[in-house]
């Protein structure tokens, strides 16, 4: 895979994204010593722990200045100031004011989980597939529930794509009760296209948290957090069974790019048509928090 392209859906354009790491994660995922070590070393937790653990060195703090003027970050969204992160890792995992992220006022309306690039499925048991077409993650292998699977298998599904230059907290796309979170443990496979156009199964056997969330409009969602290379953890801040507003926070990653997951139950939700074209052509779409992504079906 060369380019990595998507559609920035406020610059009205195609970009090409700037990856964090392109070099080792084509080195790891191109060759025959990168897939060696992959294997050996890199899919393995352990590997995330210590990677996670360094950056939580005080040490690490000067990398954060260089770090937002190359990927061309707007710290005045930023809740701190850029010198009060002890360390990369509260940079990686920082919070926004909450006008960074104004929420879609629309009642029928459900939002974006998080900033990053996201594809969407309609109906997924007509997919023609992700970022390749023909190449679809498994369900059942995913959730590792065979009645949510039976539930699910002809609903529609959003990927959120998080790259590290993003913000990194995710959120409910709609208002509801959230239920408790399940943990399905796996690899840390890294979830860039560069890997994802070579196995996306990665999708579904990664390390993954599993949420259900009970709306009025929408039905039950599921809520996923996909782990990967060097995530040191994905943590839940919301309180089970506690009522939710749309766009509240619902947790964090902290080091390493990741993805979320969301599923609906059939005959839910309509996509907005910019997310549909763009996923259609394999092509991710860029989109942040509390933007929508779709509307109640009518």
């Amino acid at each position: 895979m060369d380019e990595i392209l998507y559609y920035d859906r406020y610059a009205k354009e195609t970009r090409t994204e700037k990856v964090y790491g392109d070099k080792a994660l084509r080195w790891t995922y191109g060759t025959i010593a990168g897939k060696i070590s992959l294997n050996a070393l890199v899919k393995r937790a352990a590997f995330s722990h210590w990677y996670g653990w360094r950056m939580d060195r005080p040490s690490t703090r000067e990398k954060i200045a260089p770090f937002i003027q190359e990927y061309e970050l707007d710290s005045s969204e930023f809740v701190r100031d850029v010198d009060e992160f002890a360390n990369f890792n509260e940079f990686f995992y920082r919070e926004l004011k909450p006008d960074a992220r104004p929420i879609d006022s629309n009642p029928n309306s459900v939002v974006f989980p998080a900033d990053g690039r996201h594809l969407c499925v309609p109906d997924l048991s007509q997919c023609d597939g992700l970022f390749v077409k023909g190449e679809m993650f498994d369900l059942d292998t995913l959730l590792d529930d065979h009645s949510l699977t039976n539930r699910y298998a002809a609903g529609s599904l959003l990927l959120s794509r998080l790259c590290p230059v993003d913000y990194h907290r995710f959120h409910f796309p709609a208002a509801g009760v959230p239920g408790p979170t399940k943990l399905i443990n796996g690899p840390l496979y890294s979830v860039n296209p560069i890997a994802l156009c070579q196995n996306i199964q990665i999708l579904a056997t990664n390390k993954r948290c599993v949420t259900e969330l009970r709306t009025e409009k929408f039905g039950n969602i599921l809520l996923l957090e996909i782990g990967a290379t060097c995530v040191g953890s994905i943590c839940q801040t919301y309180a089970d069974g506690q009522p939710v507003e749309k766009g509240a926070e619902k947790g964090y990653f902290r080091f390493g790019g990741s993805s979320t997951i969301t599923i609906f139950e059939p005959g839910r939700i309509r996509f907005d048509r910019d997310l549909i074209e763009n996923s259609q052509n394999q092509r991710e779409l860029y989109g942040r928090v509390g933007d929508r992504m779709g509307v109640l079906c009518e």
